[in-house]
Order: structure tokens, then sequence, then C-alpha cells
């Protein structure tokens, strides 16, 4: 299994900056692909980024894309959201996940595993 643990949430202005970080526990973690989904209050989740197992692929969506970096660093079993310009529709509760699709996927349904989330919130 892999376990996540998802920090970095927290307040900021529109412009802004936050970095989420996703701390896995498992020694399989290498092998699966990682995903950023968020949800708002009464919205679908929704998915922001992916980056695949080696690191070598990223998908992003249309929304965040040239805002939003998706990184990973296996040493350190952490994947990593840098989120700039940020907008009030950003808002939401950001969540990672784990797949074994090594390359990721953007369907909430293909990840196994997921964190507890942590708020994000974006004034304006």
């Amino acid at each position: 299994q892999v376990q996540r643990v998802e920090s970095g949430g927290g307040l900021v202005q529109a412009g802004g900056s936050l970095r989420l970080s996703c701390a896995a526990a498992g020694r399989t973690f290498w092998s699966y692909a990682i995903a950023w989904f968020r949800q708002a209050p009464g919205k679908e989740r929704e998915f922001v980024a992916a980056i695949s197992w080696t690191g070598g692929t990223t998908d992003y969506a249309d929304s965040v894309k040239d805002r939003f970096t998706i990184s990973r660093d296996n040493d350190k079993n952490t994947v990593y959201l840098q989120m700039n310009s940020l907008k009030p529709e950003d808002t939401a509760v950001y969540y990672c996940a784990a797949t074994a699709k090594r390359l990721g996927s953007r369907n909430y349904y293909d990840y196994n595993y997921w964190g507890q989330g942590t708020q994000v919130t974006v004034s304006s």
C-alpha cells in the first residue's frame, strides 16, 4: 500500500503562490504515477495535474497550465505541486492520489490511494 499525506495548503491572496507536498509511506512509491485533484464546495472532484512514475511525463488541466508545476523526488518519496499566480477559482481541497498506471491518468477512478486533502483558499 501507499499511504499519502498532503501538506502546504493555506490562505493566500490572488496572485500569490503556494507549494503543496504529498509525502508517501511505502517502499513502492517510485512505481506509482501521482496526481493532484481538487474539489470545491458543491462541485465535482476535478483533475489538476499528474506525473508519471519516472517524472518524465507530466499532464495538466487547461485551467492550471502555465501556472502550476508538478514534480517528484523519489528519494524523498514526495510529490510537489508548485502553484503560482493563484486565482480565487483555485480555492478547493487538494488531494494527491497514486495509481499503478505508470503514465498517470486524468480519471479519478484510476487512482487507488488517496490522501486526506489540504485546503487551499485564495482571496480576491
